[in-house]
């Protein structure tokens, strides 16, 4: 036997072993899907009014002015004969490609544009995404919360009929299955089948190794002691890392919606870790993961036993009449509420507040205001009757279309296509381990704060009665951040520009709702903006401030260490229940 023969018969032996594995897969993948559970159809799109209302508006603009709608046809009509001329020219004579605009870098494979049948693809769908975009730029008759539906849902599928997004139209995907002797779109086969049993045949692709990281182990490592445990969270007091601290105390809570450890994910990027160093004497709550035993916790509950009682067990422990707090996201909403309240009751244990990403004002939602929708908010309502709680499974999908390419498409072609395993990324992995919301909280969060804009209002009731965001008067910093599509910075501004504190500090940070807050210093990577107290239109603001490179950490710390007091010995863990990150952060999900 040849050298070649001996190849043909390797070649052959691995094909009839790939397939065999396929048909396996195949089986189970089936028995996964089988294991789908039901659930409300409107948390999987919008309503149709939706498609009417950009149907109707595109249907008037066409009798308005017929002219404008053929000229975009015959100009769309044109490029694409264009593009169709080019490729069959470059096909039968050799000629070269038209140059290209900007890239996308969706198409970074030179295929796209040395190969005139991919290179006519990838052009003709550029053609009908623009001709998409201009449709929606040009209608008239529509109001501007649905536009912005109409719009975001649009891109949606615009972008998932991406080339890119199918096998048969993926150069990366065939040339790698090429390669492999068909090798990785079994290995993708395979990472597709475990992620829909992983997800009780629901599919949601892998963004992280679950295996390189373990909470505890190499995730939330800063040293500390759970000093106080209830129904809703626990109490971690962490380790003192300078001879001397802060009298004040710091306590954080971060969003319930997630883990707290994105605070904590390595040494070199905690946050934590590096509050603790700059001498302050600080405490995290960790949420509980709930699920359906939580149906009827209420908003009022988590301002109760959540809010009210971590303020007092960090007094407690400390002996401190004062502390400084911390509200993350949706725990700043809850934060201001609750300092709103404890105004009203003439209480004054909290010294300061800090508010990272955080939405007060919903007047205006932001990008994340497509969701919140009544049809949306109906079938949420409706399923967390059924499971007692808002599935942490929805809330990720939701998000993850704020980004879609990056969090959804891109992982999956990763995964599914080149058979590729998910990377060891630490904050991706954090984003994957979410949890749960408790049914009714969750319902009166989108209703009072999220839909009607009760805090801003001063129509949302705590313990009964209602507080606004003139009721927030004490010292305050908010740490916006400028590309955020969860908690838009100009909505944060709007929040805080409202409350009635007479001492404001608004920091606006380059980058996200997450790496724009976990940016240490030492990265030298994002920089931000300064200016007076948040009055007037946030673009006015930001036309006013200045830039600053480096983190706004050291920037906030200085603001800090003026409202915490003089340096005292540190003090000690006073009940030691377990050690930190403690167990509610370590259990798994209820589904």
């Amino acid at each position: 036997m040849t050298t070649e023969d001996s190849d043909a018969h390797a070649k052959l032996a691995r094909l009839t072993d790939n397939l065999t594995r396929v048909e396996v897969l195949s089986a189970r993948l089936m028995q996964a899907m089988a294991a789908r559970k039901t659930h409300d159809q409107a948390l999987d799109g919008p309503g149709q009014d939706v498609y009417i209302k950009a149907a109707a508006a595109y249907l008037a603009g066409m009798m308005q002015n017929p002219a404008k709608v053929m000229e975009q046809q015959v100009g769309y009509w044109g490029a694409t004969m264009k593009a169709y001329v080019a490729a069959q020219t470059a096909l039968l004579t050799g000629a070269p490609l038209p140059a290209e605009g900007p890239k996308d870098r969706r198409f970074a494979n030179p295929i796209w544009d040395a190969n005139p049948a991919f290179h006519y693809i990838k052009q003709q769908y550029l053609l009908n995404a623009e001709s998409v975009q201009n449709a929606l730029a040009d209608m008239e008759d529509i109001a501007p919360d649905d536009r912005k539906r109409v719009e975001f849902f649009t891109r949606q599928i615009v972008d998932m009929f991406a080339p890119t997004n199918f096998l048969g139209t993926n150069p990366d995907a065939l040339e790698k299955a090429v390669a492999t002797d068909g090798e990785s779109l079994v290995q993708g086969l395979e990472n597709l089948v475990r992620d829909i049993e992983a997800n009780n045949g629901n599919l949601s692709v892998t963004l992280a190794n679950p295996q390189a990281f373990t909470v505890g182990d190499n995730l939330a490592t800063t040293p500390g002691s759970v000093v106080f445990r209830n129904h809703l969270f626990e109490l971690i007091q962490y380790t003192p890392t300078t001879k001397t601290v802060h009298k004040t105390p710091l306590l954080i809570f971060p969003p319930w919606i997630n883990k707290f450890y994105v605070m904590d994910l390595k040494p070199a990027n905690s946050l934590i870790g590096w509050i603790v160093e700059q001498g302050f004497t600080l405490f995290v709550v960790s949420w509980v993961n709930p699920d359906a035993s939580y149906a009827d916790v209420t908003m009022d509950d988590y301002i109760r036993d959540g809010f009210l009682t971590a303020i007092a067990e960090t007094r407690r422990a400390t002996g401190e009449a004062q502390i400084n707090c911390v509200g993350y996201c949706i725990a700043g909403t809850t934060l201001g509420l609750t300092l709103a309240h404890l105004k009203r009751a003439g209480d004054t244990s909290v010294a300061s507040a800090t508010f990272f990403t955080t939405l007060t004002d919903f007047s205006d939602p932001g990008e994340v205001g497509v969701f919140l929708g009544n049809d949306f908010v109906d079938g949420i309502e409706r399923q967390a009757q059924v499971d007692g709680i808002l599935s942490r499974a929805f809330m990720s999908r939701t998000f993850s279309f704020l980004r879609s390419n990056d969090l959804i498409y891109q992982p999956a072609i990763k995964s599914y296509m080149l058979g590729e395993a998910p990377p060891a990324f630490d904050l991706l992995f954090w984003n994957g381990d979410g949890t749960n919301l408790p049914a009714k909280m969750a319902v009166e969060y989108l209703r009072g704060l999220c839909q009607n804009d009760g805090f801003a209002k001063g129509t949302f009731n705590v313990f009964g009665k209602p507080v606004s965001l003139s009721d927030v008067t004490l010292p305050l910093c908010a740490i916006a951040c400028e590309t955020d599509h969860i908690a838009h910075w100009k909505g944060s501004f709007n929040g805080v520009r409202q409350m009635g504190s007479t001492d404001k500090t608004f920091v606006l940070a380059q980058s996200g709702h997450i790496a724009g807050i976990i940016n240490p210093p030492s990265k030298g990577k994002y920089g931000h903006y300064t200016s007076g107290p948040p009055q007037g239109e946030a673009a006015d603001w930001l036309a006013t401030a200045t830039f600053h490179a480096g983190s706004w950490w050291p920037r906030w710390r200085d603001w800090l260490a003026e409202r915490s007091g003089p340096q005292v010995a540190p003090p000690a863990p006073q009940a030691v229940i377990c050690a930190a990150p403690g167990t509610y952060v370590k259990a798994a999900p209820a589904v």
